[in-house]
């Protein structure tokens, strides 16, 4: 491909200079296709993002038809012997015909089996760590045991390969685990302790390029796309919510697939997708083409205290990013994600109003973002200054001495523009979360608060009592089902009683407690065994006293 086309096609996507020349830069791209795999991942990526974001319907009608080409394009290219080793790195994987190569978790790797069996196989040239295959395997693999508890070089594949007859060998392997009289949650261990590299070929309509989901009616705008100077998210919290949809538990189904996939083509994966529930899935469209879909969790992979959702973005039907909410006492964690092909889309705008979803969904009365979300532990976060997109938003750090040090960084900027913080600097911000307080609401929580700090004061109880867990968690729970009018406990709130015992026994006090509070406590146990977990959500963020309680044992 002529490197004036390709630069026409991604002037196009940066500088919109207007539909005509968008069209005219797709007409020509798709007349040479680039043999060379960067060139096409560059190719690919402007055009994904014109179908996201076109300026006409001709320019959206176009960008699809060319991102419909790719996946022969491809298949040509391997077939020719080209080098398609660029179209794997972590910003270009997803593109039609390139597989995917990782330790994918239970949760996942069975949803692609149940997906495609034959398109899942174990990549056996990456092991390199017999050790751990010789733990676990045996346990699979009839007389396995008599070579890998003594012997070197054991053959583990041509053990497989012999014990799993016709069926794919990532799909025996799942089944023979299946099989094993082994809860759940301990299958799922044993899988990951195997962490085998699996080697994953994605349909097309699972791709970077061709995956689509329901949309409002295309959005097509010759304007300036919205920066972050057009929003404001004081105004996006303080406008009426966003309507929540319930999806059919069929339609459900369709977007956590998507979404599962959507996760897999680019090496990752999400709890609230691979264990989503298909019947807690919600849509909002939130204008300018967007719909923002929340996914809940089964039952099964509920936490004990928070409400847990995943949030996949989706503007004229392309997957442009996605993130996780977590919520509990009138705070909700926001993560937000966008996808590498749509770093330079309306991001300002987008996450404003998934805060609005956010809100709609948890009622919560502070939002937060999680010190990973800013670079604590995040190099790609740090380098593009990530603290800076949410600062800008009106979001504060929640420790006083970094909100200190984040006005003198905004001080030294103003008087020196176009100065750029230090990375080191940039990393001492990302020491703790950030808060966004939401307009004319009262947070229950005090900004000091931590998860890990409630986590440390219930470790601490548990040692002080001297018990075994078992011991520890049937005497707490005694106590705390008296004192909230359950004994006995009714079956359905064994387990989320029994999940959040070491949060509940830190309340020396509960007993005392007026009956209409203490009967708000049970009745979030009863929402958090709910259907879904929307209802628990809501009444978390109404319990004062509860959230106030918490925060007192924590900092006693």
């Amino acid at each position: 491909m002529r490197s004036d086309l390709l630069a026409r096609l991604e002037e196009a996507r940066r500088l919109r200079p207007g539909a005509r020349a968008a069209e005219e830069a797709l007409e020509a791209a798709a007349r040479f296709l680039p043999r060379e795999a960067a060139h096409l991942a560059r190719l690919h990526d402007a055009a994904l993002f014109l179908r996201a974001y076109p300026q006409s319907p001709r320019v959206l009608a176009l960008a699809e038809a060319l991102l419909a080409r790719v996946p022969v394009h491809v298949t040509r290219l391997a077939g020719e012997g080209a080098d398609l080793g660029p179209l794997d790195d972590p910003s270009a994987a997803g593109i039609a015909g390139v597989p995917v190569a990782m330790p994918f978790s239970h949760a996942a790797a069975s949803w692609l089996v149940r997906r495609d069996a034959s398109a899942l196989r174990v990549d056996w040239d990456a092991e390199d760590l017999p050790d751990r295959l010789a733990a676990s395997l045996p346990r699979l693999v009839p007389f396995l045991e008599e070579q890998a508890r003594v012997d070197a070089n054991v053959p583990f594949r041509e053990y497989v390969d012999g014990a799993r007859g016709a069926r794919p060998d990532a799909a025996w392997l799942l089944e023979r685990l299946a099989g094993l009289p082994l809860p759940d949650s301990v299958r799922a261990e044993l899988w990951e302790a195997l962490s085998l590299q699996l080697a994953w070929t994605p349909r097309a309509s699972d791709s970077r390029g061709l995956a689509r989901v329901p949309s409002p009616a295309p959005f097509c705008s010759d304007g300036p796309l919205l920066s972050r100077r057009d929003v404001s998210v004081a105004a996006e919290l303080a406008a009426a919510p966003p309507p929540l949809v319930r999806l059919s538990r069929s339609d459900g189904a369709a977007l956590l697939d998507a979404a599962r996939a959507a996760m897999a083509v680019r090496y990752r994966e999400l709890p609230a997708f691979s264990a989503g529930d298909p019947s807690a899935v919600f849509r909002c469209d939130v204008g300018r083409g967007v719909s923002i879909f929340v996914t809940g969790l089964d039952r099964s992979a509920r936490l004990p205290l928070r409400a847990a959702f995943g949030t996949l973005f989706a503007r004229n039907g392309v997957l442009v990013g996605y993130g996780d909410l977590h919520a509990a006492l009138g705070r909700a964690d926001v993560s937000f994600n966008v996808f590498y092909a749509f770093r330079d889309g309306e991001s300002a705008w987008l996450y404003a109003r998934l805060l609005a979803v956010a809100r709609a969904v948890t009622h919560a009365a502070q939002l937060s973002v999680d010190p990973y979300q800013i670079g604590l532990g995040n190099e790609e976060a740090i380098a593009s200054g990530a603290f800076w997109f949410y600062r800008k938003l009106g979001f504060r750090s929640a420790d006083p001495g970094l909100e200190r040090l984040a006005r003198r960084e905004e001080a030294r900027s103003s008087a020196s523009p176009g100065r750029r913080t230090p990375p080191a600097t940039l990393r001492r911000l990302a020491a703790a979360p950030l808060l966004l307080d939401v307009p004319g609401e009262t947070p229950f929580l005090p900004d000091s608060f931590r998860l890990a700090g409630l986590g440390l004061a219930a470790a601490r109880r548990f040692a002080a009592s001297k018990l075994s867990p078992e011991a520890f968690r049937a005497r707490a729970a005694r106590r705390v089902s008296r004192a909230l009018g359950l004994d006995p406990v009714p079956p359905a709130l064994r387990a989320p009683l029994e999940a959040l015992v070491p949060v509940l026994a830190l309340l020396d006090d509960l007993t005392s407690w007026p009956l209409s509070h203490r009967r708000a406590v049970a009745a979030l146990l009863r929402a958090k065994a709910a259907p879904d977990e929307l209802r628990y959500a809501r009444l978390s963020s109404a319990h004062a006293r509860l959230a106030a309680s918490i925060a007192r044992a924590v900092s006693s």
